[in-house]
C-alpha cells in the first residue's frame, strides 16, 4: 500500500503549507489558556481575522465561529468552559457587515440548498438574521444571563465592518 502523503491529494498544498508553518512553530508547550483573557464569538466569514482585528496573536484568545456569529448553545458551552477553565474574563460577540446570513430568508436558503444539493433541505435551519443589531442584543443578553457565566465577565457586542476593519460597539 502506498503512503497517501507521497501521492498528491486535494490537501497536498495545505500539507506543504503546514510543513512550512511547523518550521517556525512557537506555541509548543503552551497550556491553551487565553493569555489575554479574551473570548470572541464571530462569523465564519473568511474576511474576518478575529485576532488581528483586536491586535491579538495566537494563544491570546478563545475563538468560536459560526454562520452569522450568533451565540448558539454550542457557543454558550464554549464560553462557560472558557470563563471557568481557560482564563477568559472578557467576551466579545462580533457579527459583521455584509453578512450572507442577513441577506436571505430561511426559505430562500432552503430552496437554494435544495437546488444545489438535489436533496430536500426544507427541514434544515440556517439561523438567518432579519435585524442584526436586535439579534446581537439578544445574544448579549443570553451571555449575560447565563447562570454558568460569571457576572464578573465583561461582555461586549460589536459589529465588524468588513470594508473598513473597524468595530462599532452595540449596547
Amino acid at each position: 500500500m502506498t503512503d497517501k502523503l507521497e501521492n498528491p491529494t486535494g490537501f497536498q498544498d495545505l500539507l506543504n503549507n503546514n510543513r512550512s508553518y511547523a518550521e517556525n512553530f512557537h506555541l509548543a508547550g503552551f497550556d491553551g489558556i487565553a493569555k489575554a483573557g479574551v473570548a470572541i464569538v464571530t462569523c465564519m466569514d473568511s474576511r474576518i481575522d478575529p485576532l488581528g482585528i483586536i491586535g491579538l496573536e495566537p494563544g491570546d484568545a478563545k475563538i468560536f465561529r459560526n454562520p452569522g456569529g450568533r451565540v448558539t448553545e454550542a457557543a454558550l458551552e464554549a464560553l462557560v468552559l472558557a470563563t471557568h477553565l481557560l482564563n477568559v474574563n472578557r467576551i466579545l460577540v462580533v457579527p459583521h457587515t455584509r453578512c450572507a446570513m442577513t441577506s436571505s430568508t430561511e426559505n430562500e436558503l432552503r430552496r437554494q440548498i435544495t437546488e444545489l444539493s438535489g436533496i430536500d433541505a426544507s427541514w434544515q435551519s440556517f439561523g438567518v438574521i432579519d435585524d442584526q443589531v436586535q439579534k446581537l442584543r439578544e445574544d448579549l443578553a443570553k451571555v449575560r444571563s447565563h447562570p454558568l457565566i460569571p457576572d464578573s465577565a465583561l461582555v461586549g457586542g460589536f459589529i465588524y465592518d468588513v470594508d473598513t476593519g473597524l468595530l462599532r460597539p452595540v449596547a
